[in-house]
């Protein structure tokens, strides 16, 4: 794909800039003491970042700032659908699980979609801070960030939210659920 490929007209990125200003303005405990005026201005100079948080709206994740790293300088934008993305369920962990299952595949696996969106997947710790924002995935849940060890094992994790409670759960990281997703994370 090239980079052209991955921009937004001038239309497009107005039109997402006003939604994301919406959210951003309706959801402020998310994100007190920022300034929207601050974070436009960064996302009007990387179209790449624009692009990315367009793919996220689109398939239901309604990315919104929950965080400002003072180190880097950068704004992190996360899916904050109340469950996890419509437009990113019934998919399995990684393409090496995709590429086991004999029959019944799905159409794609979070890491590719994630990678094609240019988004990563939200790590275990990066789960648990988003729900002391909200409380998400009470229906659903959502795959995270596996590390190698049990990957390795043919494993896989994924998180949800029942009885106040974050709960993180292994599966085989081939299965794959209607009710199961992938939340992302975009720093700008």
């Amino acid at each position: 794909m090239n980079s052209t490929e991955k921009e937004l007209s001038s239309e497009q990125n107005q039109e997402l800039i006003k939604i994301l200003k919406d959210r951003f303005e309706k959801n402020s405990m998310r994100h007190k003491d920022l300034d929207w005026g601050l974070i436009q201005a960064k996302l009007e100079n990387q179209k790449q970042k624009l692009w990315s948080l367009n793919e996220m709206e689109i398939t239901g994740g309604e990315p919104d700032v929950i965080g400002f790293n003072e180190e880097t300088g950068e704004y992190i934008f996360c899916d904050c659908s109340t469950e996890s993305p419509k437009g990113r369920r019934s998919i399995c962990y990684d393409h090496e699980a995709l590429e086991s299952r004999k029959e019944h595949k799905p159409e794609n696996s979070a890491i590719e979609m994630a990678k094609d969106m240019a988004i990563k997947l939200l790590n275990e710790e990066e789960y648990r801070a988003l729900q002391r924002l909200g409380s998400f995935d009470l229906k659903t849940s959502s795959w995270i960030e596996t590390p190698a060890a049990i990957r390795k094992l043919k494993g896989a994790l994924f998180c949800d939210r029942r009885y106040e409670t974050v709960f993180v759960y292994h599966n085989g990281a081939e299965s794959y659920y209607a009710a199961r997703g992938f939340r992302g994370l975009l720093k700008v």
